[in-house]
């Protein structure tokens, strides 16, 4: 970039399509205005109370920005690092700064490497029958009940994730309750919508849940046993292990996109195959499309909406200068609806990332160095979930049209959804 051009001021270009973010309108139904976007304004630049922001909607631009190593991810709320902040916020903003999520370069590679071999594909392809079997023992008592309805995010979305992480973690059943309450109030400082509301809470939470995981930890180096803290704290490389510091909050981090993001894509996922009664009635009659479903209601309507990225230097980039200091949210649930990378993109079809199709892969898992670590764990627990929901109720329909979303623009999800299963 020439020296007259680095130093000219950035102008920012006249909006062309007007939204706003906290419109329940939007949160139920935010697709007509990526659509929109992607259309009219696929770099879009919006600045609010001195936040400056560039959006990108189109498939190419959020792949291209995941795996360009010019922009880091983000690293935790800054308002935790400001002078005189409470030592309670002090010590939230150190357990997310210890999150590898969180991490850039060499610290997130070193923590990831070391997660990673602890959390391996075959501990969750043991998972599997467990799953199953949860699952089944959710439904059952749902069913007990003897009556017509039941609600999938409170009766089997919300549980079932949080049993099988705090399972795999090696937390005894009668903590898991407490899992949920504290997971619930750390999780809402990732989403920026919501952030700044949860924070006494989140910060209390993340406290209580630290000390708790901090015992667990000192049991498990002393007598380790078959589950993924045991192997966490045994985890190393040539050169280092994890902290106990770094072990509690990647263990914390695991439980919550364990159970937020999986919770969101069974009660999403569900929503939709109830909307779209041939893809049920399909599914219902090949429940080996499972998987391929579960792809799909990924892709249709994901689990995690964004994610952000921040330039370490300027960056032209389609005819515009992505800037420090500007952040660069990058929408999945725009690009998986861009008619440039799948076919006829506002349709569901349970088919559409089937064994021998050609589709190419959805961006709900993200991209690159961050790519979601517990990808095959959601995957699995999506499927098993899908195929009995759909087996188990052949006569499952919504009692809602409408059911209510959570708020938050990261983590999108409905917090009920009651169906009729007589």
């Amino acid at each position: 970039m020439a020296a007259d051009q680095e130093t000219r001021p950035f102008i920012a270009p006249e909006p062309i399509v007007e939204f706003d973010f906290a419109d329940p309108a939007f949160q139920a139904d935010p697709y007509p205005t990526y659509r929109a976007l992607r259309e009219l304004e696929p770099i879009a630049f919006r600045e609010q109370d001195g936040f400056q922001a560039f959006w990108l909607t189109r498939f190419e631009d959020v792949e291209a920005v995941l795996r360009d190593s010019r922009f880091t991810s983000a690293e935790g709320p800054p308002e935790l690092r400001q002078p005189g902040v409470p030592e309670k916020f002090r010590r939230l903003g150190v357990l997310l700064e210890n999150m590898m999520l969180l991490r850039n370069g060499a610290d997130h590679a070193r923590l990831r490497s070391l997660v990673n071999k602890a959390f391996t594909p075959r501990m969750v392809q043991k998972l599997v029958p467990r799953i199953e079997q949860i699952t089944d023992s959710l439904l059952d008592a749902a069913l007990d009940r003897e009556t017509d309805e039941l609600d999938v995010i409170r009766d089997l979305a919300t549980p079932l994730p949080v049993l099988v992480v705090a399972e795999l973690l090696g937390v005894p059943s009668e903590d898991q309750p407490r899992f949920k309450e504290w997971s619930d109030d750390i999780a809402v400082v990732l989403d920026g919508s919501v952030r700044t509301a949860g924070l006494p809470a989140a910060a209390e939470s993340a406290s209580a849940l630290a000390e708790y995981l901090r015992d667990v930890v000192a049991k498990r180096r002393a007598e380790p046993r078959e589950d993924l803290l045991s192997a966490m704290a045994a985890a190393r490389d040539d050169r280092d292990a994890l902290t106990d510091d770094e072990l509690i909050a990647n263990a914390i981090l695991i439980l919550i996109a364990g159970h937020e993001t999986t919770t969101n894509l069974i009660g999403n996922g569900t929503l939709a195959l109830l909307r779209n009664r041939d893809e049920l009635a399909r599914l219902q009659m090949r429940p080996d499309l499972a998987e391929a479903a579960t792809e799909e209601c990924l892709r249709f309507d994901p689990p995690v909406q964004l994610t952000a990225r921040h330039p370490i230097e300027d960056v032209p980039f389609r005819g515009t200068c992505l800037f420090p200091g500007a952040e660069v949210t990058l929408s999945f649930g725009a690009a998986n609806r861009d008619p440039a990378c799948f076919e006829d993109p506002e349709r569901f079809d349970i088919t559409r990332f089937a064994k021998g199709t050609k589709a190419r892969r959805h961006l709900s898992f993200g991209h690159g160095l961050h790519f979601c670590l517990g990808a095959p764990l959601a995957r699995a627990e999506g499927a098993v979930a899908l195929r009995r929901l759909v087996t188990r109720l052949p006569g499952i329909a919504l009692s809602d049209e409408s059911p209510p979303r959570r708020p938050g623009l990261v983590l999108r999800g409905v917090s009920a959804l009651p169906v009729s299963i007589r």
